[in-house]
């Protein structure tokens, strides 16, 4: 049965349907006719969930433009456009339907849930791309999320909250335990790129045993990522919670308020998870099957729709929250939001897509082509640099924006290059005297 709500005159949920009321002065969607109080208390949670984060949701006029547009096949460039817009709402839905679910579900399977959603948009555009092998895609875009991470939405909510605050502070402890597990992602993509680039330019060694030694280098440090994942959420979520209880206080001082604020039942928030994820990946479908025409088209590489394109539009839901946030001074929740997201896409989503990539044959490797891995083992470097004394302010978000903007200008002049071209250059590098 829908959830009953209060009717008395200090409760406000001004649906469009509030209004409406029976015989009796009920609302409609309290009305004790199932044919009268479900389609009710449908379109009053329909209306309530819209007007949650309406300045995005009105995007959502696209995903039917999207969908019909791929289906008639129409032109490439309308059909990534269309589509690519129409992902913007919808990860705003998938991320408000997923904060309503993990309210019910307490800490752990809260904490589990955001870990599986939070990146939904990203991991479903991969998948498709791995699927129909666009390897060079799903690298990038994973690359790319990572990086507008920890460098366009940390660096958002360092500036904006920095104009605000004239230094804001928050948990050193917490941030460098995930700023260190990037590092050892970033090392992760170093090595077999460098063992790649040794093996290529070993004449014992044939081209082929290089592709493979790299293959199951590669499976070996997934299963290594994913398992150091499962102990990091066992760390958060069980050992050592009281290092982010301080987070939790920042981010739950006003238990009523949020109380208030939950307008999803479980069973409701559900049912939006299932439904806004097959809209995504039906809209993803289309978009990936138009990259190879937007790249002739419109002479833009692959590599800068997936690293710096996608992520944008996957993470705008993520990008406004943390950003918001911060200029509310909490900014232990701005740093889990930025820095932790781009933790599960190194730690759980990429290592996931190369075990995917093992079971469906697809040639899908932690080697990354040697200036990605170079951008991104620097990314980590500065942002571990700028967060370890615990305090931010405006002028180190201006550092992080300006970082990632020089590297969006470097792969937008990038070149879809052949990768066994970048172990040449890596090792001429090295061994330079």
């Amino acid at each position: 049965m829908p959830p009953s709500y209060e009717t008395n005159g200090a409760t406000e949920h001004t649906s469009l349907l509030a209004h409406f009321h029976d015989d009796d002065g009920r609302h409609l969607y309290e009305d004790e006719r199932a044919w009268v109080r479900w389609p009710a208390y449908t379109a009053h949670v329909t209306w309530m969930t819209l007007k949650n984060n309406i300045y995005v949701n009105v995007f959502l006029v696209f995903v039917p433009l999207g969908i019909i547009a791929g289906a008639l096949g129409w032109n490439p460039t309308a059909v990534f456009v269309l589509n690519f817009l129409a992902i913007v709402p919808l990860a705003s839905l998938l991320s408000f339907a997923t904060e309503q679910l993990s309210a019910k579900l307490g800490q752990t399977l809260g904490g589990l849930l955001n870990a599986t959603f939070g990146n939904a948009v990203e991991l479903i555009v991969s998948i498709v791309a791995l699927k129909e092998n666009q390897i060079r895609i799903v690298q990038s875009s994973m690359l790319g999320s990572i990086l507008s991470n920890i460098l366009l939405v940390l660096g958002c909510c360092f500036f904006f909250g920095g104009l605000r605050f004239h230094v804001q502070e928050f948990n050193e402890t917490v941030a460098s335990t995930m700023s260190s597990l990037m590092a050892v992602a970033s090392a992760s993509l170093v090595i077999p790129a460098t063992l790649y680039a040794v093996m290529k330019t070993d004449t014992v060694t044939d081209g082929k045993d290089s592709d493979a030694n790299i293959l199951v280098l590669s499976h070996g440090t997934a299963i290594i990522l994913l398992v150091l994942y499962v102990l990091y959420l066992y760390f958060q979520l069980k050992s050592h919670k009281e290092l982010f209880d301080e987070e939790q206080q920042d981010g739950g001082g006003e238990g009523g308020e949020e109380e208030e604020e939950q307008i999803l039942s479980p069973w409701a928030a559900g049912v939006a998870l299932v439904v806004v994820t097959i809209a995504v990946a039906v809209c993803a479908e289309f978009l990936v099957d138009s990259i190879d025409s937007i790249v002739e088209t419109m002479h833009i590489s692959k590599t800068f729709i997936g690293l710096i394109l996608l992520p944008i539009v996957g993470n705008a839901a993520e990008h406004v929250t943390a950003v918001v946030v911060s200029m509310k001074n909490k900014m232990n929740l701005a740093i889990g939001v930025a820095i932790g997201s781009s933790m599960q896409i190194a730690l759980l989503v990429t290592p996931f897509l190369v075990i995917l990539g093992w079971i469906i044959d697809r040639d899908m490797t932690l080697h990354f082509e040697t200036f990605e891995t170079v951008v991104f083992f620097l990314s980590v470097l500065v942002v571990n640099y700028l967060i370890q004394d615990g305090k931010s302010n405006y002028l180190e978000g201006a550092m992080l924006i300006g970082v990632y903007i020089i590297i969006a200008l470097a792969f937008y002049v990038y070149p879809d290059t052949d990768p066994t071209q970048a172990p040449k250059m890596l090792w001429n590098l090295i061994t330079r005297r």
